[in-house]
């Protein structure tokens, strides 16, 4: 969350310092815009504005007839129907009728057009009334074309109401006898579908189908009962009788015929008789051959009584129609039980049948109900359209003649001056200087965005990628006093290490100092290439104050101007340039007779004749040796080199020695030169100890950020910026 609010804060800080930077731009456009407004308020004629009022309520005729309720009403689709109303008070025809009766004309003496009168008009909250407005220069046409504007808006509100009238009733004359026929039509299809499915009162047959088809349900149930019953009670009988229920009712009707019982009885009697002559004799004897020629005449004889008897040829066992009076009961019991259970069997058919019929009727009723409804649905329908129809032809009829406005004039136009165009005015004024203020800020960060220059030293840090080791703040040179110019020789007043020691510069390079001393804690830092991406950013002026205020500390350094292109190490320290580092690296020169000694702790060796080739010097083998010898002989060197940017002097040298220092110097480098010198030194492979900020303008920092930028010594630092250091 810390971590959070810190970003939060850079951020605004950021939007603010573009708004230091760019404050002239914002300035500028801010008073232009201000300056238009003031002289757009100055210049705005006065203008009158007059103010009617019209009030519209409901249809007088309603009160006094009882009808025609809803002709003149407000009312309206939308949420307010005066909202209708304005517009109405504002159409073409009333302003036109405005433009003729008032005979308006434009500058050319042209009658106006109905777009150059701007009619305002405004609802009264709370009330049912509208308020009409005009704007005009001349106080009088404002008040009459208002007052004109309400009375036109009366007069075609009476119109509108009666043409409205009028056509209600020829609208109704149309509509009625397509209603009475809709009626007639929805009456005679319900009458139809009634007839067609015999309906009486759904709703009561509904009730008697339900009961009726309870009590069918109770009936089946008995009498599929009861036949149970008989087949239970005609299966014990004719296991009794051992007969079938043909044989049984052949043999209950034959045993009750006399011919039958007595060929029977005659029968028997031989049979037995034959049965005793059997037993004694065989069957050769004559006489039981005679008994058996009887019998089966008998038999023969009482078939033929069967066969008569029962009309069939079914011939029957003899011995089968020699039953007793039980079992001549049981077969007639038998045959009774038979046509009981046909009868029922016959009447469950039938019950079955009408139960039948009772579902179908009752699976009929709901859809019989829907239709019914839906017939009867439109027969109301069409009857209470028939009767508004008729209620409202009537109604028409008789306010035909009487229909007046619900329009009336609640208050003739009042004129005074226009509070919209003193509003107007000042919205105008502050318009500008808001606009003024935002168009000047939007210009400014726009200009900020376009300008691709480094801009803050921590803008530098961020395209860099590298540690921050100083800041260096932007100051301004006094000439010097005669005095002052005996004792600082020739030295530049840009070392300022040397030329005002107690300054808040000296504490800045210090710091740089001591931050060099820390950046590499596992291998000292003792010789340094001090460059910058292009020209112009001071770092040979940054290495000369570094040099001079290392040597303060009791090191021996030694200045190396290696920049052969554009040497100025020598102008810095008003050094003769006879002899330098390209004679030591060729051997013309010894190295110790070249070098020039500034203090006791501090020596510089000038470039010397300048060669055709400098990059071939720096990449060589003399150059290695020479940065050896030099590094046995003092604690720090330090090598002013070319810009990286066109030039690979200082990437190359960059190679050979601890580190390389860069100097950026916001306001001078962009940040393209930026990244090319980033990507030659990457492609080196030196090692970059940090960035150095150059020529910094403190007000366009970040407050609390650096380490000097603190309440403490800021009127030190306002004091290097503004005021000549002494």
């Amino acid at each position: 969350m810390e971590t959070k609010n810190y970003s939060e804060e850079i951020d605004v800080q950021k939007y603010w310092l573009v708004l230091k930077r760019r404050w002239l731009i914002i300035a500028g456009v801010f008073t232009a815009f201000t300056t238009l407004g003031v002289v757009n308020f100055l210049i705005q004629p006065p203008t009158y504005e007059a103010n009617g009022k019209l009030l519209f309520e409901l249809n007088r005729t309603s009160s006094l007839t009882g009808v025609g309720e809803k002709i003149g009403d407000l009312e309206s689709i939308g949420s307010n129907p005066l909202d209708t109303q304005a517009l109405l008070v504002q159409s073409v025809p009333v302003l036109q009728e405005v433009i003729d009766t008032l005979k308006l004309k434009d500058k050319n003496g042209n009658p106006l057009d109905t777009e150059s009168i701007e009619i305002k008009v405004e609802t009264i909250i709370g009330t049912d009334g509208l308020k009409v407005s005009y704007v005009s220069k001349d106080p009088q046409i404002a008040k009459e074309v208002v007052n004109q504007v309400m009375k036109s808006a009366v007069a075609n509100n009476v119109l509108n109401n009666r043409s409205q009238v009028m056509a209600a009733g020829k609208f109704l004359e149309k509509q009625l006898p397509q209603a009475k026929k809709e009626l007639d039509q929805a009456a005679e299809a319900l009458r139809q579908f009634r007839s067609q499915n015999q309906i009486v009162d759904l709703e009561e047959e509904a009730t008697g189908t339900v009961k009726s088809m309870l009590a069918i349900n109770d009936e089946l149930n008995n009498t599929r009962a009861q036949i149970a019953n008989l087949n239970t009670q005609e299966q014990q009988i004719r296991r009794q009788l051992q007969l079938s229920t043909d044989q049984a009712l052949d043999v209950t009707s034959l045993s009750q015929v006399s011919g039958v019982q007595e060929l029977l009885a005659e029968l028997q009697k031989v049979q037995t008789q034959l049965t005793i002559r059997q037993a004694s004799f065989t069957d050769e004897d004559p006489k039981v051959i005679d008994l058996k020629s009887q019998e089966a005449g008998l038999r023969d004889l009482l078939q033929k009584r069967i066969a008569e008897s029962s009309g069939s040829q079914t011939r029957i066992d003899p011995g089968k129609l020699q039953i007793g009076e039980i079992k001549q009961n049981l077969a007639s019991e038998y045959i009774k039980l038979q046509s009981e259970r046909l009868g029922l069997e016959s009447k469950l058919q039938s019950i079955a049948s009408i139960k039948n019929s009772y579902n179908q009727r009752a699976y009929a009723l709901p859809n019989l109900k829907k239709i019914q409804g839906e017939l009867e649905r439109r027969l109301s329908l069409a009857q209470k359209n028939y009767e508004n129809f008729w209620t409202k032809y009537q109604e028409i009829k008789v306010v035909e003649s009487q229909t007046i406005g619900n329009a009336r004039i609640l208050q003739y136009a009042e004129v005074g001056h226009n509070p919209s165009a003193l509003k107007k005015k000042v919205l105008l004024l502050v318009g500008g200087v808001l606009g003024g203020l935002l168009l000047g800020v939007a210009t400014a960060f726009l200009i900020d965005v376009l300008d691709k220059r480094v801009k803050t030293s921590k803008e530098a840090e961020e395209l860099f990628d590298n540690t921050l080791l100083g800041l260096i703040p932007a100051f301004k040179i006094k000439n010097p006093s005669q005095r002052e110019a005996l004792s600082l020789k020739q030295i530049s007043r840009r070392i300022i290490v040397e030329t005002s020691p107690q300054s808040v510069i000296h504490e800045s390079y210090q710091m740089l100092q001591a931050n060099l001393k820390f950046v590499s804690l596992d291998k000292k830092v003792r010789t340094i290439v001090v460059t910058s991406s292009i020209p112009g950013e001071g770092k040979s002026e940054v290495s000369a104050n570094l040099a001079a205020v290392i040597a303060q500390t009791g090191r021996r350094v030694l200045l190396v101007d290696a920049d052969m292109r554009r040497p100025s190490q020598h102008h810095l320290w008003g050094l003769a340039n006879t002899v330098g580092l390209s004679d030591v690296i060729v051997g013309h020169e010894n190295l110790f007779d070249a070098v020039q000694e500034i203090t006791p702790n501090l020596s510089v060796l000038t470039t010397g004749d300048l060669p055709p080739n400098s990059l071939s010097l720096i990449d060589s083998e003399p150059m290695l040796t020479l940065i050896d010898t030099l590094f046995q002989k003092y604690d720090y060197v330090i090598f002013d080199t070319p810009p990286l940017v066109g030039t690979a002097d200082a990437a190359v040298l960059g190679k050979m020695v601890d580190g390389v220092l860069v100097v950026v110097r916001p306001d001078v480098v962009d940040s393209t030169s930026v990244n090319v010198a980033k990507a030659l030194l990457s492609r080196s492979e030196a090692n970059i100890l940090g960035i150095v900020a150059n020529g910094v303008n403190i007000k366009q920092e970040a407050p609390n950020y650096f380490y000097y930028n603190s309440s403490h010594p800021e009127q030190k630092i306002e004091k290097v910026i503004t005021v000549p250091l002494s």
